[in-house]
C-alpha cells in the first residue's frame, strides 16, 4: 500500500503570529506638589492604620486571620489613583486593608470591622480577609488564593455587558500567580476583550516561599503572553511609577482592547500574617529595603525637593495618627452584633 505523502513544512505549519500590539511604556506620572501631597497622605494613612492594627490584634482585640500590608503602599494608592471612583470595580485577596482605604473607605468601618464589631462594614462577621462595599464598588478581600481573579473576571464582564465605560482591577500576589483559575480567567479575559487590569502585587514571598523557588517563569509580566496579554514590570516602591502605569492600564482597557498584566515589584515588611515570625528572611534583607526603597520615604524626599518643609510632613503624620487612633476608639467602643446577624446575609432569599 503506497505511503501518504509527508506534509510539506508550509502545509503543516500554524499561521504566522500577527504583530501584538502593546500599551506604551508607562511614564512616571508628574504629580504637582498637592497631588503628591495627598498620595504621601493615603499612604502613610495605610502605614499607620496597619500598624494599629498590628498592636490590635497583639492585645487580642482582633482575631482569626490578620495579613498587613505594610512596605506595599505605594501600590494600591498609586493605581487606585488612577481609577474613577464609584464607576471602576476592585477586588483582591486577603490582605485588602490597604486596597480599601485607598479607595477612600471610612478607616473606622474597616478597624470596626477588624474588631468583629456590628459598625463595621460587613456588620462584624467578615474579619480582616472578607470586607465588602458596593456603593465604593469594593468587591473583597477574598481568603481563597487566587479567587478573586475569576470573580474579578466576572466584575469586568458586566462592566462590558452594560456598556458603563467602567474597568476592574483585580489584585492578586505572586503565589496566586500559579493558580489554575488565574490562567481560566486569562483565556476567557482575552477571548472576550473584557476591560481588566490584572495586577501581580509581587512582594517576593508565597507566605514563606521566595517566587524564585516556587515559580519556573519568575519574571511575573510574563505569565499572559500565551494569552496574547501584554504585561508590564512596575517599580511598586515608587507611588508615582504605580500612578503612571495604573494610568496606561486603564487607557489600555477602556479602549477596548482587552486585559492587560502588571507586574508590581513590591516588599511586605512584616511576615505573611500576624502569626508568621518571617523567618525565612534575614532582618539585614527587610532593613536594606526599608533604608534604600521604601515608599512612604521616597515620596517625602520628593516633597522636600517641592519645598514642603520636614515640619509640614510631622503635621499631617501627628492628623493621621489622630484619624487612626478615631478609629481604634470608634471600633473599641462599638457594641458586637447580636446572635441573630449570624442569620443574615447568608442567602438572597428568607428561609
Amino acid at each position: 500500500m503506497a505511503r501518504a505523502a509527508k506534509p510539506k513544512a508550509s502545509d503543516s505549519a500554524p499561521p504566522a503570529t500577527p504583530n501584538r500590539e502593546r500599551p506604551p511604556e508607562p511614564q512616571r506620572y508628574k504629580a504637582s506638589k498637592d497631588e503628591l501631597l495627598e498620595l504621601y497622605r493615603q499612604m502613610l494613612l495605610i502605614r499607620r492604620f496597619e500598624e494599629k492594627a498590628g498592636q490590635l490584634y497583639g492585645l487580642g482585640l482582633i482575631g482569626g486571620f490578620c495579613h498587613l500590608y505594610i512596605g506595599q503602599e505605594a501600590v494600591a494608592v498609586g493605581l487606585q489613583s488612577a481609577l474613577t471612583g464609584g464607576l471602576d470595580s476592585v477586588i483582591t485577596g486577603y490582605r485588602d486593608h490597604g486596597h480599601m482605604l485607598a479607595y477612600g473607605i471610612d478607616p473606622k468601618v474597616i478597624m470596626a470591622e477588624l474588631t468583629g464589631r456590628e459598625a463595621g462594614i460587613s456588620h462584624g462577621k467578615g474579619g480582616s480577609m472578607h470586607m465588602f462595599s458596593v456603593d465604593h464598588r469594593f468587591y473583597g478581600g477574598h481568603g481563597i488564593v487566587g479567587a478573586q481573579v475569576s470573580l474579578g473576571t466576572g466584575l469586568a464582564f458586566k462592566h462590558k455587558y452594560a456598556e458603563d465605560g467602567g474597568l476592574c482591577m483585580a489584585y492578586f500576589g505572586d503565589g496566586a500567580a500559579n493558580q489554575g483559575q488565574v490562567y481560566e480567567s486569562f483565556n476567557m479575559a482575552e477571548l472576550w476583550k473584557l476591560p481588566i487590569i490584572f495586577v501581580i502585587e509581587n512582594n517576593q514571598y508565597a507566605m514563606g516561599t521566595s517566587v524564585n523557588r516556587s515559580s519556573a517563569e519568575d519574571q511575573l509580566y510574563r505569565r499572559g503572553e500565551s494569552f496574547r496579554i501584554p504585561g508590564i514590570q512596575v517599580d511598586g516602591m515608587d507611588v508615582l511609577a504605580c500612578r503612571g502605569a495604573g494610568e496606561t492600564a486603564a487607557e489600555w482597557v477602556r479602549s477596548g482592547k482587552g486585559p492587560v498584566i502588571l507586574e508590581m515589584k513590591t516588599y511586605r515588611y512584616r511576615g505573611h500574617s500576624m502569626s508568621d515570625p518571617a523567618k525565612y528572611r534575614s532582618r539585614d534583607e527587610v532593613q536594606a529595603v526599608r533604608e534604600k526603597s521604601d515608599p512612604i520615604d521616597h515620596a517625602a524626599r520628593e516633597l522636600e525637593k517641592m519645598g514642603v518643609t520636614e515640619a509640614a510632613l510631622k503635621d499631617i503624620d501627628k492628623d493621621i495618627r489622630r484619624i487612626v487612633s478615631e478609629a481604634a476608639d470608634f471600633a473599641e467602643s462599638s457594641p458586637e452584633p447580636p446572635l441573630d446577624e449570624l442569620y443574615t446575609d447568608v442567602l438572597v432569599e428568607t428561609y
